[in-house]
């Protein structure tokens, strides 16, 4: 009976084994080294700690013993002095405070004040991605860093018209999707 099985369970894990993609990154990916977290095999980045959570968009990581501020790419929250920017950091907070990270470079490297850009991964979630989704964050097309715009902007759409975060609000209508 054994010896009939044999058979039967290495065709079984030669199977399971076709089904399962290493170092595969999404099809969908516009541009170098930022997937699109819909259906993203692989998050290929640098991985750092999150020291501090600076506001919704803004955290300070560690790289190797190297303390690193990062500004979330295509997205951007309420600044200390507006509406709804504690619930932004909040629910920043909630997503990557004390986490490891994976932080996901598009084109730039860095911004005007130093700050390394980069899509932010927890756990395998895209965290600039949930800020917009749960209404946290606008979508904002920052040139040339874009790769994840339009996929934002859908979100920001879907988070409005649910009147989800910081929408009720009125923070994000300023009329501008670009800055």
């Amino acid at each position: 009976m054994i010896q009939k099985l044999i058979p039967l369970c290495l065709l079984l894990l030669s199977i399971l084994a076709c089904e399962v993609s290493v170092g595969v990154q999404d099809a969908n990916v516009p541009a170098a080294n930022a997937p699109v977290s819909n259906n993203a095999a692989v998050i290929i980045g640098d991985t750092a700690v999150v020291t501090q959570v600076i506001d919704g968009d803004t955290i300070d990581v560690n790289i190797n013993g190297t303390e690193q501020r990062v500004r979330y790419i295509g997205v951007n929250t309420p600044e200390r002095d507006e509406v709804c920017f504690q619930e932004a950091s909040n629910a920043n907070a909630a997503l990557v405070q004390g986490q490891t990270v994976t932080l996901v470079r598009d084109v730039s490297e860095t911004d005007r004040f130093g700050r390394l850009l980069r899509y932010v991964y927890a756990n395998g979630v895209n965290v600039n991605e949930q800020l917009v989704a749960q209404g946290y964050a606008e979508g904002v097309e920052y040139e040339p860093d874009t790769a994840q715009t339009a996929h934002f902007r859908d979100l920001e759409v879907q988070a409005r018209a649910a009147n989800l975060g910081c929408h009720p609000t009125g923070i994000f209508n300023d009329g501008s999707s670009v800055r």
